[in-house]
């Protein structure tokens, strides 16, 4: 037997690489077209904006202010709390092209007042697929 022969025929490298290297790129095509098909990176741009609010509690009012960030469409705020009377404003009503710095709405309460509720400034985005709460507070009262 030849050793020295043996470490230097190449005949069989050539093809081994040729096929390890079309599985490959056969793979990584069908990875980037599926995601494509799938939209699978859609969500991945949709991110929650940057931005702070202050709560003013006067009796059975709450009045929230955009303090600092991001602008935000009006149609993508919402002000959570359980004890809305029904009335008082809403974000996409007052600002409905952009909420920006030292814009604000009023929150009225029932009769029997906030009493400690949690009150949140929430994001939507613009499929309705993801949401933020971008600020919250505790009104003052409650056990």
């Amino acid at each position: 037997m030849k050793l020295k022969q043996l470490f230097t025929d190449d005949s069989a490298v050539s093809p081994v690489i040729g096929v390890i290297l079309m599985v490959a790129i056969t793979v990584i095509l069908a990875a980037v077209i599926g995601s494509f098909v799938l939209n699978l990176g859609q969500g991945v741009q949709q991110t929650a904006p940057q931005a702070s609010f202050s709560f003013d509690y006067n009796g059975g009012n709450v009045t929230v202010t955009h303090q600092s960030g991001d602008s935000i469409s009006g149609s993508q705020l919402n002000t959570t709390g359980a004890s809305w009377s029904g009335s008082g404003e809403t974000w996409e009503n007052k600002y409905p092209n952009s909420v920006s710095a030292g814009d604000s709405i009023v929150k009225n309460t029932t009769a029997s007042g906030f009493n400690g509720e949690t009150i949140r400034v929430v994001w939507t985005s613009q499929n309705g697929e993801t949401s933020a709460t971008l600020s919250q507070s505790t009104a003052p009262g409650g056990a």
